[in-house]
């Protein structure tokens, strides 16, 4: 045996072992690293406010410490205000329902030709074993979907401590980060985390305006349809349908639905036509064309960054991809030579002039040009020793 495979033996065991750890730590840190990036595009996002506020001579702890009161404040008040509004329709909608019910009744007979009444309808129910099943189910869920909302109140308390840390010892860490990096590469750092916060304000401020237009658009639906608490619902189709990525739309949409059918069910039925078309309009329209002005990106390839941001972290990944994306773009274009077009009417979809046509014509003639006897053609000088003048 040489001399040199036991050696390469345990070193190749000592790599395998080191990559298993590795992927382990990794597997049991996704959840961790995935909140840190999430807080880091959180101080990125309010960086802005923070750095105004110290420039007036107030501490950046103190000014993130304002920033984030301000959000908590408004995103509870908004809560509450959704909370009790949506709790005392829930309670019209309980005592209504035998009116709905024996509405939807009367229709099913009279179009029908059925003789059902309500007292049938509630005793099926109440005695289906689908019901029952349903009712344990839930029992049992009570416990997984208390352990749920700890989790997501222990995560968001995470987020919210490192993105505190990360706006309020910003120049703190660039210094430390750029401690260990060259003069040259200090530059280069500084420069993608300014790029940065820029991108990711202006995709803030491309969701708001967006929230906005939306919230407006909807409030005019339940104006004119009368469905009561019109102004917060809008805000509720606003937020939450550009704020909770895939899944943002269909929450969005379900409350001002049920809402509207306390009022009429077919209120429900214009208000579902109207999120779908406009969910379209917004996709298909306004999101690329606000998108691509406010972090300079193209449409297409900010369509496609939120599908690969998807397909990568889930929700999380659709949020912070188009940011991610016009980081990386704006600051990759610094380094990419760019040359001068050449005026050429291709470049513009154009076919070529007549002088091209002229040339292509000229070139068909000479090829299709009739050859004499020696296989000459007829404009050729003939070949061979020319007689002394």
């Amino acid at each position: 045996m040489p001399g040199w495979l036991p050696r390469a033996m345990v070193l190749a065991l000592a790599l395998y072992a080191c990559f298993r750890l590795g992927n382990w730590a990794f597997d049991q840190l996704i959840g961790l690293l995935i909140n840190v990036l999430i807080a880091f595009f959180v101080a990125l996002a309010i960086e802005p406010a923070v750095s105004r506020m110290a420039a007036r001579g107030i501490r950046r702890g103190f000014a993130t410490f304002l920033v984030f009161l301000v959000v908590l404040v408004f995103g509870a008040g908004f809560v509450v205000l959704l909370g009790s509004m949506l709790a005392g329709q829930i309670v019209d909608m309980v005592e209504d329902f035998p009116k709905y019910l024996d509405s939807v009744i009367n229709w099913v007979n009279q179009n029908f030709r059925t003789d059902l009444s309500r007292v049938d309808v509630q005793d099926s129910l109440l005695h289906s074993d689908w019901l029952q099943k349903y009712v344990q189910n839930s029992a049992t869920g009570v416990l997984d979907v208390s352990a749920t909302v700890l989790g997501g109140l222990f995560r968001l308390l995470t987020i919210f401590l490192f993105s505190f840390y990360f706006a309020a010892d910003g120049p703190r860490l660039r210094r430390a980060l750029c401690s260990v990096l060259p003069p040259s590469r200090q530059a280069e750092v500084l420069r993608a985390w300014e790029i940065a916060v820029d991108k990711t304000g202006g995709y803030l401020y491309s969701r708001g305006l967006m929230a906005l237009i939306s919230g407006i658009a909807h409030y005019i639906l339940l104006l004119a349809l009368g469905v009561p608490y019109a102004p917060a619902l809008a805000v509720w189709v606003g937020l939450v349908s550009q704020f909770i990525p895939t899944i943002g739309t269909y929450l969005a949409g379900a409350l001002p639905m049920l809402i509207a059918f306390t009022v009429d069910p077919w209120y429900a039925l214009w208000v579902l036509g109207f999120v779908v078309v406009y969910q379209q309009f917004e996709n298909y329209v306004l999101q690329p064309k606000l998108t691509s002005k406010t972090v300079d990106i193209h449409p297409a390839v900010a369509f496609g960054s939120v599908i690969a941001g998807t397909a990568l972290m889930g929700a999380v990944g659709a949020l912070i991809a188009i940011p991610a994306v016009a980081t990386l773009q704006a600051f990759l274009g610094a380094y990419v030579k760019r040359y001068a077009v050449t005026d050429d009417p291709r470049v513009h979809g154009r076919r070529q002039g007549r002088r091209g046509e002229r040339m292509s014509a000229r070139l068909r003639r000479l090829w299709h040009a009739p050859e004499d006897e020696d296989g000459q053609g007829e404009d050729e000088e003939p070949q061979g020793p020319q007689p002394r003048p």
